[in-house]
């Protein structure tokens, strides 16, 4: 495996690609080991052999995609840990991506735990505020198809009773104006959710606090939007995953 990968990462290193015998020398490997592998590697299609060199291919592109995603996952993870252990409270990590609210990742810890998805959270996104959020930056017609297939229930004594009374709300939100949702989803909790916009990508971060504890959420929603912004203005991250 090892001496495959050193051949892949050799042929990366030319952009016209590099014949059996230079990409010998460059790995050190014995030239007869160097066309077995290149020969398995093009059967499998990580290679392709173009007028005597060798280039990268398909399966290798999508094994480097496959990468750049467990790299970017990776950096929202850190900076979920980072913002927890800063605030103290819960994060959350959620995108709408073909028409489902997906968490993505969650960062808590044994004394400020995460609401336990006791219900759904695909299925309840009326009913809590990283859903709520993620609807809120729909179009009309994705919103409603969502909410055709997943029709408002109450699951709380608090949650909203019908499906006109979300659109209200929703409806009644400024432009990336954070959504606050209590104990609409679990009783003696109440959540915020910042809606955060990259091209199409329809994400949100999320917090959530008890609800004997509600003084903490806003000025923790405001460091957390600031540190967003941070993070976003550093032209490093990416949150399509």
């Amino acid at each position: 495996m090892q001496r495959a990968l050193r051949l892949l990462e050799a042929v990366a290193s030319h952009a016209d690609g590099a014949p059996a015998k230079q990409l010998a020398r460059e790995t050190g490997l014995p030239l007869p080991t160097t066309y077995h592998l290149l020969r398995t590697l093009t059967h499998e299609g990580y290679l392709l052999r173009d007028k005597g060199v060798f280039v990268l291919g398909d399966a290798a592109a999508r094994l480097a995609g496959r990468g750049d995603v467990q790299n970017r996952r990776i950096k929202i993870e850190d900076s979920l840990a980072r913002w927890r252990d800063e605030l103290g409270v819960p994060i959350y990590f959620a995108l709408y991506r073909e028409g489902e609210v997906e968490i993505v990742a969650v960062a808590d810890t044994p004394s400020a735990p995460a609401v336990e998805e006791w219900a759904d959270f695909r299925e309840t996104a009326h009913a809590h505020a990283i859903g709520q959020c993620l609807l809120s930056q729909l179009d009309l017609k994705s919103r409603q198809d969502h909410l055709d297939r997943h029709p408002v229930e109450s699951i709380t004594p608090y949650t909203l009773r019908n499906h006109r009374a979300l659109l209200q709300r929703l409806d009644g939100l400024g432009r990336m104006e954070t959504l606050v949702e209590r104990q609409e989803y679990a009783l003696g909790t109440i959540c915020a959710a910042i809606p955060i916009v990259a091209g199409s990508t329809v994400a949100t971060v999320a917090i959530s606090v008890p609800l004997h504890q509600e003084e903490r959420l806003l000025p923790a929603v405001e460091r957390l939007r600031t540190e967003i912004g941070r993070l976003f203005n550093s032209a490093v991250f990416s949150i399509s995953i």
